[in-house]
């Protein structure tokens, strides 16, 4: 019988900085360090990095750096990115720097990965858009077998090497785990033929159904993987009080993904906003009773094993978020942790 993944709970950051943010850049980095380390200390379990390129806010174009920065102030909090787009990786370069970061973190690195959207971006490094799923196949299997520790050559589409082994190993065996964001049924197939956990995106019969059917039928059980998405909470006395600010920050966030989602013409948009029992990402909000009561009512709706919130919303100071974050210390994780 397969034990299920105990559940693990963190934070997640951007690091957008808009124009009338009150803090610079380096501030901006400097707080979110200190306040990661911080929930080291509370207990968090983990800290995710997400990816985008050539916007004017800042957004965190290059999470490794980031993640060194983390593992010299941590003990314990493990590592990742949602998502790391593979596209614009080379696969051999990022399985060096993960396994640097996996020996300077003893073992607490993981990656996730996706294919990548917007067009700017595309447009911005020169690289075809139709090229997106075959750079982030390969780009998997190549970081797969750079971690296994083994001389191996490849030759690929869009990579080939010859001869190579990645030094040092990462500590943890097979090296870091890796991720897959999916937003319909190839995605999550793909995530599923890759052997990866998965980061859904959209409705649950679109993404989670098509990769746990697919994982079984690969001879593995599906509830021994993990399932990892953001869901954020406000824990919170005053809903009126805390809440507009950062439903402000959000309004700003969906108004520039929706530009960039209209503008792919994918039908990125339909999966994220279908009728088809959509995966909730919106806030929880309320006091700790309420805030554990959805969260548990939402983790065993979809099988979530890996839960996280924002640290901080474009234009606050992380240190806005830190009532919030140690009254769910103090009153939700423990509860959490003992019902999973």
């Amino acid at each position: 019988m397969t034990t299920r993944p105990h559940l693990r709970v963190g934070a997640c950051y951007d690091f957008r900085n808009p124009t009338d943010s009150p803090l610079s850049w380096p501030q901006l980095y400097g707080a979110v360090l200190d306040q990661i380390a911080w929930l080291d200390e509370l207990g968090f379990d983990l800290v995710w990095f997400t990816e985008h390129h050539f916007v004017d806010d800042g957004y965190l174009p290059s999470w490794i750096p980031v993640a060194g920065a983390v593992a010299s102030r941590t003990s314990r909090i493990r590592i990742s990115s949602d998502i790391t787009l593979m596209p614009f990786q080379e696969p051999l370069r990022l399985a060096e720097d993960l396994a640097v970061l996996d020996n300077i973190s003893n073992g607490r690195m993981e990656i996730g990965v996706g294919m990548g959207y917007a067009l700017h971006e595309f447009h911005g490094f020169n690289i075809p858009r139709a090229q997106r799923v075959s750079r982030t196949e390969e780009g998997v299997e190549v970081l797969q077998r750079a971690f296994s520790g083994e001389r191996f050559s490849f030759e690929g589409k869009r990579f080939a090497y010859n001869d190579v082994r990645v030094t040092p190993t990462p500590v943890q065996e097979g090296g870091p785990p890796i991720w897959m964001a999916a937003m319909g049924p190839p995605g999550a197939e793909r995530a599923a033929r890759l052997g990866l956990h998965l980061l859904p995106q959209g409705a649950a019969d679109q993404v989670l159904d098509p990769w746990r059917e697919a994982t079984q039928a690969r001879g593995v059980d599906p509830s021994s993987r993990r399932v990892g998405i953001i869901r954020p909470w406000l824990v919170t006395d005053d809903r009126d009080r805390d809440w507009p600010s950062i439903r402000a920050a959000e309004r700003y966030k969906a108004g520039i993904y929706a530009e960039w989602l209209t503008s792919s013409g994918d039908n990125v948009s339909l999966q994220l906003t279908g009728n088809a029992d959509p995966i909730p990402q919106t806030w929880v909000i309320g006091d700790e009773d309420k805030v554990f009561n959805d969260m548990c009512e939402f983790i065993d709706a979809y099988g979530i094993t890996d839960v996280v919130t924002w640290g901080c919303p474009p234009g606050f100071d992380p240190e806005q978020m830190n009532e919030s974050f140690e009254r769910f210390a103090s009153g939700v994780l423990p509860r959490l942790r003992e019902r999973y």
